[in-house]
């Protein structure tokens, strides 16, 4: 099989536009968990904050879908139990083993960025092990996407791909209909399937529970775009279908995003019934479609750098809040910097070193394997 380069340009490109939003969510002033917060009270005064409104509703679902399409590609050559075992030690390892050999660094600093030293009075192999559990951060999307895996390997081995042929025969069963019929149809079911998922989250958690666990990880919601890349979209006429609308379902995505930014400016963009929402939805299944399309029609092609991100991409993604975090952390406390210049040390730092400590650890084996879960320098 051909490899589609644009899945790759698609995955490492997401992979950057992660590394933008947590520059920009660290200093957010909306109310977002987890950032060390803006310089201003009002949460309409920072025009940055857009970022964060154009980018949190879909760019992991994005993920997640491209992720269901390289599942289906995988185990088109090897066995599910090899794939399986191979999809431990590229997730599970870094989001458990990880966090205590390189991760409760970023734990110590989000401890720090609560303002008070909140485990003072806990013994140190204790607070070793909390450092740990909280330095989580990004890996919670490595931790779902081997849950997703495994749930995948048990469906498969009940349907036998009767449902993907069962939806290939849908597909077949459209073909006579107009082509703004069958977009329409693509639309609609998607956008109903996307916000059936997102309404799995809880609207009102109970502070200090489980709860608000369930909303970070929003199974329900990542578990819908995992299927439909999966059954769907890892089809070769699927995704030359969508790539006729690039330039149409690019200007809907822009449209959708800029009508829900201004219509929720200032609220906290991570809540519950923000993400439930309707119109956050739609604009999520937009700019997902767009995003296939428009990189199968324009960017199916590779180059020298495209070539090392496509390989070094994960492994930054792995690294990269250790630079967030302490550094960013360092620059409000520290510096007395002006915001501006917060801003673009942070974001130059974080594009410069999140690289360069991915490549130091790859070259020690039991770091490689650790924190990045690769087997060989050469992965």
């Amino acid at each position: 099989m051909t490899r589609k380069h644009f899945l790759d340009n698609i995955r490492w490109t997401t992979v950057l536009l992660v590394l933008l939003y947590h520059v920009v969510y660290f200093y957010n002033n909306k109310g977002v968990f987890g950032g060390i917060g803006g310089w201003v009270d009002d949460p309409k005064a920072q025009p940055q904050d857009v970022v964060m409104y154009f980018l949190y509703p879909w760019f992991m679902m994005l993920l997640f879908l491209v992720a269901g399409i390289s599942s289906r590609f995988a185990l088109g050559k090897i066995t599910p139990g090899q794939w399986f075992k191979k999809r431990t030690r590229q997730l599970l390892v870094p989001s458990t083993i990880g966090l205590f050999v390189f991760h409760w660094m970023v734990g110590y600093f989000n401890t720090q960025v609560a303002g008070v030293d909140v485990l003072a009075n806990v013994p140190q192999p204790v607070k070793f092990f909390l450092w740990g559990i909280s330095g989580i951060g990004p890996l919670w999307f490595i931790q779902e996407l081997w849950m997703l895996s495994l749930l995948l390997i048990i469906i498969i081995a009940i349907e036998r791909d009767r449902l993907y042929n069962a939806v290939g025969h849908l597909l077949q069963s459209t073909r006579g209909w107009s082509k703004p019929c069958r977009l329409a149809l693509l639309l609609m079911g998607g956008f109903l399937l996307i916000w059936a998922g997102a309404q799995g989250s809880i609207p009102h958690p109970a502070e200090h529970s489980a709860q608000g666990l369930w909303n970070l990880y929003r199974p329900m919601a990542y578990l819908v775009p995992f299927l439909m890349g999966y059954y769907l979209f890892a089809r070769d006429s699927v995704q030359r279908y969508l790539s006729h609308y690039a330039g149409w379902l690019l200007a809907m995505a822009l449209v959708a995003g800029a009508a829900l930014t201004c219509a929720t400016w200032g609220e906290t963009n991570t809540a519950p019934l923000y993400l439930m929402h309707w119109s956050t939805n739609l604009f999520a299944w937009l700019a997902i479609l767009a995003m296939l399309a428009c990189f199968k029609a324009w960017g199916d092609r590779t180059s020298p750098f495209a070539t090392y991100m496509t390989r070094s991409s994960y492994g930054i993604y792995i690294v990269h809040y250790l630079v967030v975090a302490s550094l960013g952390y360092m620059l409000k406390v520290y510096t007395g910097l002006p915001p501006v210049a917060d801003y673009l040390i942070l974001l130059v730092a974080v594009f410069t070193l999140s690289p360069a400590i991915y490549e130091l650890l790859r070259r020690v084996p039991f770091l490689r394997w650790a924190v990045l879960g690769i087997k060989k320098q050469s992965e």
